[in-house]
């Protein structure tokens, strides 16, 4: 039996190149280069009205390490909550209160790039503290 070795992540969205510019910002990814040929992904939706407006979108580690993120338009809305989310790691490695403050930054941050903060989970016996937080289509995803 073959060994995966790598993955991506997909997402339904509304707006791919949004969602995927957002998440660019969050996990200092870099959005992937147009088709060959193309200097520009406007260019390249000029050129294919088809795909205008796109039908997905992706990003990835620059250093290659972490899974591709690709985001694809779909008709339906979110309407429940996600059964798989992202969790961000901002904190890792990190206690306490440095660890909150860590986070609390962190949710700032992302805050102003269109994030809600949904609650902050503080640590417990079992649990780190963490935040739980809607990207701007209102996925869910953790700060932890």
């Amino acid at each position: 039996m073959a060994k995966i070795q790598k993955f991506q992540v997909t997402i339904d969205c509304a707006d791919p190149v949004r969602l995927a510019r957002f998440w660019s910002e969050v996990m200092g990814y870099v959005p992937e280069p147009p088709p060959e040929g193309f200097a520009t992904w406007d260019e390249y939706h000029r050129a294919n009205p088809s795909e205008n407006p796109p039908k997905w979108f992706s990003c990835s580690d620059p250093s290659g390490v972490a899974p591709r993120l690709l985001f694809q338009r779909v008709p339906e809305g979110k309407v429940v909550k996600n059964r798989v989310h992202l969790c961000v790691k901002a904190g890792f490695g990190l206690v306490g209160e440095e660890r909150l403050a860590t986070l609390q930054a962190e949710s700032a941050r992302l805050v102003a790039l269109g994030a809600v903060q949904q609650r902050v989970m503080l640590a417990d016996e079992e649990n780190e503290s963490c935040i739980v937080m809607q990207d701007i289509e209102g996925n869910e995803f953790c700060l932890d």
